[in-house]
């Protein structure tokens, strides 16, 4: 019976639209697109994240060249800039070199960055030196979750955990929500850096930046975790959101604002 009535529909529009809506899924509209909905509100800061794959034999030179061009930008008022962490992976891909900067004032801040950077002849010298040592390079443009800490200077030493995930397309609210009640389960070692989500580059990509003194430590806070009520539970409902995680350990440089 079922069979002989969706054959006796073909034609109808009233009757071909209802059969549609039974295999359709409903979405919920949305009153706002969720970077306004999940990133800080009182500030207006982009945020990009740099991942040089830099030739095994060259690292030593790029971390040198690195260290003597970097903190002229970060410390020149003239841009609107901040260099927020360096490092180098130490666990995860190898030869593999990460830098986090801040543009104060959003999209206008990065492209008055840029076009300084292009009249500056020391760093398009440096970037043509530092393109001969790279294997790869990408770049992605982030925002910081609202419910994050702001990623500020520490003393060191400390390693720290970049950990990575590629989210289902169309989970990014139910993410943060379920991370708005998550992150007070991590705060008690003060381990929680920041939190970002991609804007331009690879898209609903999540990066969750942790300090921690040692792998030991790391691995202490991370089972103790798992003894709060309530971690289980935002665990087990997080997971099924995810396609891809990625985890490295990393180790700043010396010009690292995060130590």
């Amino acid at each position: 019976l079922i069979c002989r009535g969706l054959a006796s529909s073909a034609g109808r529009p009233g009757e071909d639209s209802w059969l549609k809506s039974l295999f359709v899924r409903k979405v919920d509209p949305r009153k706002d697109a969720h970077s306004n909905l999940l990133a800080k509100r009182e500030t207006s800061s982009l945020y990009k994240l740099q991942i040089h794959n830099v030739k095994p034999e060259c690292l030593e030179a790029y971390n040198k060249l690195c260290q003597e061009v970097l903190p002229k930008i970060h410390e020149e008022k003239h841009y609107p800039c901040a260099l927020v962490g360096t490092w180098n992976t130490w666990y995860g891909e190898q030869d593999q070199a990460v830098h986090l900067w801040r543009y104060e004032g959003g999209y206008p801040a990065l492209n008055e960055v840029m076009s300084k950077l292009r009249q500056n002849k020391e760093f398009t010298e440096f970037r043509k030196e530092r393109g001969n040592m790279l294997l790869s390079r990408k770049n992605q443009l982030l925002l910081e979750f609202s419910f994050w800490n702001e990623p500020v200077p520490r003393e060191g030493p400390n390693i720290y955990e970049l950990r990575s995930y590629q989210l289902r397309p169309g989970t990014m609210i139910e993410w943060g929500n379920y991370w708005a009640r998550a992150i007070r389960f991590r705060q008690d070692s003060n381990e929680a850096v920041g939190g970002f989500f991609s804007q331009i580059g690879q898209l609903y990509m999540v990066h969750h930046l942790w300090a921690y003194k040692d792998l030991q430590t790391r691995e202490d806070i991370r089972n103790a975790a798992w003894h709060k009520p309530g971690w289980d539970e935002l665990v087990y409902y997080t997971v099924p959101l995810i396609q891809e995680m990625e985890s490295r350990i990393m180790i700043p440089l010396k010009i690292s604002p995060l130590q």
